[in-house]
């Protein structure tokens, strides 16, 4: 069991790359996804997240950038994921139709997955892409967090316009889903998004917590 209240993010070290569900670390218990178009910033976010100005760049050898890139956390069976952006290549579309696949397989039957974190860039959020992520969440019930990233390159009222407007679109997802402004350029939202996977991946024990509540203090 993790007994602990935070995670040390910059500990974070890349493990594999997997082609399918079946080549995922079996040794990983809990791991949050992060999805987003191939220009909305998601490399940026993982490396300024983690310290690393290159982490999320090991596995972005050429021929590789199709694959699910598993970042441990330390030594602890948690894992952030990177998965492939979307329009991330120019290939056949019978290799992509693979992909898409694999990736709704994984999405679909990955015990250990239990967040998504979606990217958008602020300037042009909800896109078709990003649609599609937020309806999936929505069917499977997963927890949902955006980043509408690169914050840096709006004013402060465009920004929060933004924020509102995204926001009003995810409404009926409820406490499923929570939305924020981020920029990996000053680090901007960095602090939320790591309050944000310490919920996700360092669930409270209910029974502790309420043995807890129930026994006077000595």
């Amino acid at each position: 069991m993790i007994e602990q209240e935070s995670l040390t993010y910059t500990n974070t070290h890349f493990v594999k790359s997997a082609a399918k569900l079946s080549q995922c670390p079996m040794d990983i218990l809990r791991e949050v996804a992060f999805a987003g178009r191939s220009n909305a910033g998601k490399s940026s976010a993982l490396n300024r997240l983690t310290g690393h100005k290159k982490l999320a760049r090991t596995s972005k050898t050429p021929g590789r950038t199709q694959l699910i890139n598993y970042f441990q956390i330390g030594e602890l069976p948690l894992a952030l994921v990177d998965l492939p952006g979307y329009g991330f290549a120019k290939v056949p579309l019978a290799v992509k139709n693979e992909w898409q696949r694999e990736l709704d397989n994984y999405l679909q039957n990955r015990d250990a997955l239990i967040g998504l974190v979606l990217l958008m860039d602020i300037r042009h959020p909800l896109k078709e892409f990003d649609n599609a992520m937020i309806q999936w969440a929505k069917r499977s019930e997963m927890p949902l967090h955006i980043l509408l990233t690169k914050a840096d390159k709006l004013k402060r009222g465009p920004a929060q316009s933004a924020l509102l407007q995204v926001r009003k679109a995810v409404s009926s997802l409820g406490n499923l889903v929570s939305v924020q402004t981020y920029s990996s350029l000053n680090g901007e939202g960095t602090d939320i998004l790591q309050k944000r996977l310490n919920s996700w991946l360092l669930p409270v024990d209910d029974d502790a917590a309420a043995d807890a509540q129930e026994t006077p203090p000595a």
